[in-house]
C-alpha cells in the first residue's frame, strides 16, 4: 500500500508531496521548498520515517513546483524527471523567480524525460502516468488504480481547473485532458492536487462548472 504526505509551501502555497511504501522507498514530488525551514520539515519528515528516497518526479515544472530541486538533488543526489514538453521552464527558473521577485537557486536539469505510459516505480510500489497538457504542455499525473488515487499538479482542483492563461497554456486542451484522461479513471479516485484540498474524480463530475 501507498503512504502519502503533502506539505504546503512557500507563497504560492503549493503542495509538495512524499509517498512511500512498506520498504521505505520514496519518491519526492514536486518539491516546493525555497526557505531553510521548509527545508528542514521535509528532511526532517524524511530522516523520521526512515524513508530512502529514490526519485524526484515533476508533475510540471512551473517556479513552484520545483524551487526545492536543488535542494532534493544536494541532500539526497536526486536529479528531477519531467516531461519533455516542460523543460524550457527548468531552463528559465532563474528569470521567472526574478519576475516574481522571489529567491531561488536554479534548479538541475532533468537526468530523465517522462511520458505517458511510463512506470513510475519505488519499492514494491508503481503509478501509472498520464500525459495531461493544458496548464502547461509538459503536464503530467500519475495514478494507482489499487490505492485509488491520482497526483494530478495543476490540472484539476477541487472545484475548479488550473489556469491556462499562463505562457505555453491552453484551455480546450486542458478541458480536453481532465475529460479524456482522467474522468474515465472512475468517481472513487481520489485527486490530490497542486493546490488546495484534495478531491475525487466523482465530486468533480457532479459539482465542477469548468466540466459541465
Amino acid at each position: 500500500m501507498i503512504n502519502l504526505h503533502f506539505f504546503t509551501f512557500g507563497p504560492f502555497q503549493e503542495n509538495t508531496y512524499i509517498l512511500w511504501d512498506e520498504t521505505k522507498e520514496c519518491i519526492i514530488m514536486d518539491p516546493g521548498n525555497s526557505t531553510s525551514s521548509e527545508n528542514k520539515k521535509l528532511s526532517d519528515f524524511i530522516t523520521q520515517n526512515q524513508l530512502i528516497p529514490k526519485r524526484l518526479i515533476l508533475t510540471h515544472a512551473h517556479i513552484d513546483h520545483i524551487n526545492g530541486n536543488k535542494y532534493v538533488f544536494d541532500t539526497y543526489s536526486l536529479l528531477p524527471e519531467v516531461h519533455k514538453d516542460d523543460v524550457t521552464f527548468i531552463e528559465k527558473h532563474l528569470d521567472t523567480a526574478n519576475m516574481y521577485g522571489i529567491p531561488a537557486e536554479q534548479s538541475p536539469m532533468p537526468k530523465a524525460f517522462i511520458k505517458e505510459g511510463d512506470l513510475i516505480s519505488f519499492g514494491n510500489s508503481v503509478l501509472k502516468t498520464l500525459h495531461t497538457p493544458g496548464h502547461s504542455p509538459g503536464s503530467i499525473s500519475f495514478y494507482n488504480s489499487e490505492d485509488g488515487f491520482i497526483i494530478g499538479g495543476d490540472v484539476l482542483f477541487y472545484g475548479s481547473i488550473g489556469r491556462s492563461d499562463l505562457p505555453m497554456g491552453d484551455h480546450d486542451t486542458l478541458i480536453k485532458s481532465i475529460k479524456e484522461k482522467l474522468m474515465p479513471l472512475g468517481d472513487h479516485m481520489k485527486v490530490y492536487s497542486g493546490h488546495g484540498m484534495a478531491t475525487t474524480i466523482g465530486f468533480e463530475r457532479l459539482n465542477n462548472p469548468f466540466l459541465v
